[in-house]
């Protein structure tokens, strides 16, 4: 198996050809799950538990090796979701701890179990969409077959589109496709307008002629020029300058432009734009044309954050992995690197995911990437330095927290496995048993 995870594979002796039953309910919360074969979803019952396996017995089945027959319950109760492991091979994992329970409120949380990712949220927070398959886009959960859906809608039209999305997040994938489902027969330009200096803008967005200049030898295409008859590009459109907002609007209007020292030119670009900074906002502070926004916007195309979309990390791992091999070998996750990976917040989103098990995969000692090496990955708690606590100390955080071993591992600044471990420390010295809660409240 090749960029996967490691886990005891279980014959659940499912067929290929079978088709997925899933159960529909009316509740409060919903669960998504999301693993090598697909992504499903589906509502949760109140009072009555909802089993997840891979065995036909269990309500929400799902076709993946290392599920055990029926590996867990879900019960919805006053408004609380309260997981249990059904005595599982492979085991469940919250935050990278195994445990024998959790129990999700609010806005509710993610556990692991065999490889598959299990999200739970509130329901009416995501709506169903088709699955469509868009160019370099990972990932199936109901947000990102939303984001699919549009891609393809506005492929085929010419007016502009512009992505939001917080950095990492993949705008330049998106508009990429947006191109090459649209099928137009120019090139595919693109520019990052927020590096280019003002005085070059010109030059760059619009072409020059030779002479124009001093150092302009030779007659330049700019940009618009192009990508004629294709699409540009205009990542960071919220950097550019005012005075080439100005300019920017004409173009976008009547479709002319003039380069620096010439006669004006007909381009027939399709414009997509991208940006981190929600314009709306910049427009409200007058940092940008609203003009310029309205005909920018025209379409939108909204990328939901990696931590509203955590049951496509399993997924997105694989492939980054993947990516990663032909230069380091063969690499796959423990279940326990897994759950860790699902409960970090992601502010770097794919980036960010990128580049810890980039770090992670040479870090590992052999073809498994276990929990250390995936921790000492993690910029966000290797590079904070937490300070160890000594047994006592430990428990004496838990007993200010209530017994809520979430609650304490987040006040230390560690995972909860690692809190686990200084607890453990502390029961040894009383020559008692190891405290490995069978239960304990997870992360919203």
């Amino acid at each position: 198996m090749h960029g996967g995870f490691d886990s005891d594979a279980l014959e659940t002796g499912l067929e290929e050809t079978e088709e997925l039953t899933l159960p529909v309910f009316s509740g409060l919360f919903s669960i998504e799950a999301g693993g090598r074969r697909e992504t499903v979803a589906c509502e949760l019952p109140v009072g009555k538990p909802l089993t997840i396996g891979s065995g036909r017995d269990a309500d929400l089945r799902l076709r993946e090796r290392g599920v055990s027959a029926l590996h867990c319950s879900l019960q919805l109760c006053d408004g609380v979701v309260q997981l249990r492991d059904l005595d599982s091979k492979n085991g469940v994992y919250v935050g990278g701890a195994r445990v024998g329970g959790a129990i999700f409120t609010g806005a509710g949380g993610t556990f692991v179990l065999g490889g598959v990712s299990v999200s739970v949220y509130p329901s009416g927070s995501e709506t169903e969409c088709s699955a469509k398959f868009v160019p370099g886009l990972v990932g199936r959960s109901a947000s990102m077959r939303r984001v699919a859906e549009l891609v393809h809608r506005y492929a085929r039209l010419k007016k502009p589109v512009l992505i939001q999305g917080e950095s990492g997040t993949g705008k330049d994938v998106v508009a990429s496709a947006l191109h090459s489902l649209g099928k137009r027969r120019g090139d595919y330009v693109a520019m990052n307008v927020g590096a280019i200096s003002e005085s070059l803008a010109d030059a760059e967005l619009f072409g020059h002629k030779r002479g124009a200049f001093t150092g302009a030898v030779e007659s330049r295409e700019g940009a618009f020029e192009q990508a004629h008859r294709g699409t540009l590009f205009l990542d960071e459109v919220a950097e550019l300058p005012p005075g080439m907002q100005v300019k920017l609007l004409r173009v976008v209007e009547d479709g002319v432009v003039r380069p620096v020292g010439g006669k004006s030119i007909e381009v027939d670009a399709r414009i997509v734009s991208a940006s981190w900074a929600p314009l709306r906002g910049r427009v409200a502070s007058g940092q940008f044309r609203g003009d310029l926004y309205h005909r920018l916007s025209t379409l939108v195309i909204e990328l939901p954050p990696l931590r509203r979309r955590k049951s496509d990390i399993p997924e997105l791992a694989r492939t980054l992995l993947g990516r990663f091999e032909p230069e380091l070998g063969n690499r796959r996750l423990s279940s326990a690197a897994l759950g860790r990976l699902v409960a970090h917040d992601w502010p770097g989103n794919v980036r960010e995911l990128s580049s810890v098990l980039y770090r992670a995969a040479v870090a590992a000692d052999k073809t498994l990437i276990d929990e250390l090496a995936l921790e000492e990955s993690l910029p966000s708690l290797s590079a904070a330095g937490p300070k160890p606590l000594r047994g006592d100390q430990a428990a004496a955080l838990l007993e200010r927290c209530a017994g809520n071993v979430s609650k304490a591992a987040r006040a230390a600044r560690v995972p909860r496995s690692t809190f686990r471990s200084w607890l453990a420390q502390s029961t040894a010295s009383r020559g008692g048993e190891s405290e490995t809660e069978a239960e304990t409240t997870a992360d919203p």
